[in-house]
């Protein structure tokens, strides 16, 4: 082999690792990108998990407080 196969070969194998690293750079930047959204979709959803929760504490005060009603008037009849 000549010193220009080996200047050929270097070169080629140079282009082939510039190229993969240009893809796991775009490859990172769709990931942080898609991270950046699935954090956000994340405190949505706590959010509203949250509310919900608290919807269903005030559903179940409720419900006791009917139930304690009904235990009274049923003890008064």
């Amino acid at each position: 082999m000549s010193s220009n196969d080996n200047q050929g070969i270097e070169e080629q194998d140079l282009r082939t690792l510039e190229v993969r690293v240009e893809e796991l750079i775009r490859a990172c930047a769709h990931l942080k990108d898609e991270n950046k959204t699935l954090r956000a979709q994340e405190q949505i959803l706590a959010g509203e998990r949250d509310r919900l929760a608290e919807k269903n504490e005030q559903a179940k005060q409720r419900v006791e407080s009917m139930i304690g009603r009904l235990k009274r008037l049923e003890s008064q009849a």
